[in-house]
């Protein structure tokens, strides 16, 4: 269990420079109720990230029940997401990243918990990591009701630094908006750097995994 957390950590790095999650939560703070419904977009988009996780996760072992090798199909989907990484790392560094979402002054908490889930899969690609860390969940070969533990476990994680904003929203109010505009604008700055070095470096750790299964039979992680 260590060894696979010390794998999914880097990889949890890489997936919480999500500059796309974090605007929509300064949004969220900005409106009627800032406390409540940027908890609602956190929750909702939490929530969505673990059903959809757990639902890949059934689906890449629906796959890998029907082949003989359940152990190699698992490197196979290994490295097809590292390259997909790879391009995405590489095409990150010419794309310019989603600007915070436009002001507004009404959101209701229902709507925030919906706004939290579609924000979950407008974060593509930033979502890629996740991608990753259910390949070595899966390769992990645990109970299922261990994997969805440790999947929870990955997405409380996740969520954590993202609590920042209701917790600062609560605590300063009004002045909250200006740290928190301040602290989204160094975010999009650190991910058009650091987004695409992230990405291609869990890319290469996956494809050099893959690779020295397919050529000695041993896993390098």
């Amino acid at each position: 269990m260590f060894e696979l957390w010390m794998t999914l950590i880097p990889v949890l790095i890489a997936d919480v420079v999500n500059p796309v999650l974090f605007a929509f939560l300064v949004y969220a703070a900005g409106t009627n109720r800032p406390v409540v419904n940027s908890c609602g977009v956190l929750l909702g988009h939490t929530l969505a990230y673990y059903v959809a996780g757990v639902v890949i996760a059934i689906g890449i072992e629906s796959i890998s029940n029907r082949l003989s090798n359940p152990q190699q199909i698992d490197y196979i989907i290994g490295m097809v997401i590292g390259l997909i990484l790879l391009w995405v790392g590489f095409l990150s560094w010419k794309t310019e990243k989603t600007e915070q979402a436009e002001e507004s002054c009404t959101l209701t908490p229902m709507s925030a918990v919906g706004l939290g889930a579609i924000v979950n899969f407008m974060g593509l690609p930033f979502a890629l990591p996740y991608f990753a860390a259910l390949d070595q969940i899966l390769k992990a070969d645990l109970t299922p009701l261990t994997s969805l533990a440790v999947l929870a476990g990955y997405n409380v994680l996740y969520a954590l630094p993202f609590a920042l904003v209701p917790i600062l929203t609560a605590t300063s109010g009004e002045k909250s908006q200006i740290i928190l505009r301040k602290i989204n604008d160094w975010l999009v700055r650190i991910s058009n750097f650091l987004m695409p070095i992230l990405l291609v470096l869990v890319g290469l750790a996956l494809i050099v995994d893959s690779m020295i299964y397919f050529v000695t039979g041993y896993e390098m992680f």
